[in-house]
């Protein structure tokens, strides 16, 4: 089963000429969890190599305006394409009221939309994986979310299967789900005596705008990915602290501390670049990246690898310069020349 993450928007507060304000898209097989839709997103996903799905699920971490200026025009384009299929939105106490202010915007829609008011502690459960609530730190009503898959059966013992004279077929099936069976000759056999401890899910941890806090790092115990923003350095650590953001010191130090295999850096300040960032962090926990917008976080079963950072994979390549816009000067040097 395929997972990644896809970074539409990873600019702080204000988009600039390079970033766009908070969005980003969790991909697991066919489902698609867009998280937090600020300014812009649905163009960014119209740019990327995603183009703008149907999305059934939007989950917000917070409602400064940052996080969620994007969802009125994407409702609205939904309901110019006469979309009809319903539309989920999840998000801390305070979504209800959110959403009965943008309906002056908003108006009326061809599909429904459904709201869920999500509080720390409750999970949403999904086919091969759930979504976990936890509270943050950010001085108003704000969760996280990580996304958690199931454990999976450990891995088949094939000779060990031989050497019981399980035969090929339903038998070494029904083990490998983890039930039990009975062979012709009457003996019943436990999916321990060929199939290996579980393996772990893969999980993504989303914290959004957070100060430094212990449920981040508890969570992110061993996780695949760490998505923490990191809005400043440590030189500006009191304004961190004054806004209740996070530097990217400090962001390194919950993934050093809760050994996460990968730490992705993001909700970038207009005032750096990113490599700073990464310097920064780097020193503390070398595992760190720091994501542009169109780039995407590919998270592989633990067996087959580590989590790797891939350069704008979700940014259609450039297509090279035709000749249509000097065609277009041509046509017009070709006319005659007026006369004086």
């Amino acid at each position: 089963m395929d997972l990644d993450v896809v970074f539409l928007g990873t600019a702080a507060s204000a988009p600039t000429a390079q970033r766009s304000p908070t969005a980003l898209l969790v991909r697991r097989g066919g489902d698609r969890l867009l998280f937090d839709c600020a300014e812009g997103t649905q163009r960014q996903l119209m740019r990327s190599t995603i183009g703008l799905p149907d999305l059934e699920e939007i989950f917000f971490t917070h409602f400064h305006a940052d996080h969620y200026l994007g969802l009125p025009g994407m409702l609205k384009t939904f309901a110019l394409r006469q979309r009809e299929v319903s539309l989920t939105l999840y998000g801390p106490p305070g979504l209800t009221e959110l959403y009965r202010s943008l309906g002056r915007i908003v108006g009326r829609l061809s599909y429904e939309v459904q709201l869920e008011e999500l509080r720390p502690g409750e999970s949403l459960e999904r086919e091969g994986y759930r979504i976990l609530v936890f509270p943050v730190h950010h001085g108003v009503s704000a969760v996280g979310y990580v996304v958690a898959e199931h454990e999976r059966p450990g891995e088949f013992d094939a000779d060990a299967a031989d050497a019981l004279g399980i035969p090929f077929g339903p038998e070494r099936g029904a083990l490998q789900r983890g039930d039990s069976i009975t062979l012709d000759d009457g003996r019943v056999l436990t999916p321990d005596a060929v199939v290996g401890t579980a393996r772990r899910g893969r999980r993504i941890v989303i914290p959004g705008d957070t100060a430094p806090v212990e449920t981040v790092r508890v969570l992110a115990e061993g996780a695949d990915v760490l998505i923490h923003e990191a809005t400043f350095l440590e030189d500006e650590r009191e304004r961190a602290e004054d806004t209740l953001h996070s530097t990217a010191q400090q962001a390194a130090e919950i993934a050093r501390d809760a050994r996460v295999r990968l730490l992705a850096l993001t909700h970038v300040s207009p005032r750096y670049f990113g490599p700073e960032l990464a310097r920064e962090a780097q020193e503390v926990f070398e595992a760190t990246v720091v994501p542009r917008d169109f780039d995407v976080i590919d998270v592989p079963l633990p067996e087959r690898g580590e989590p790797q950072l891939l350069r704008r994979a979700a940014r259609p390549p450039r297509k090279p310069e035709s000749d249509s816009r000097s065609g277009s000067d041509s046509r017009v040097s070709d006319l005659p020349a007026a006369s004086a």
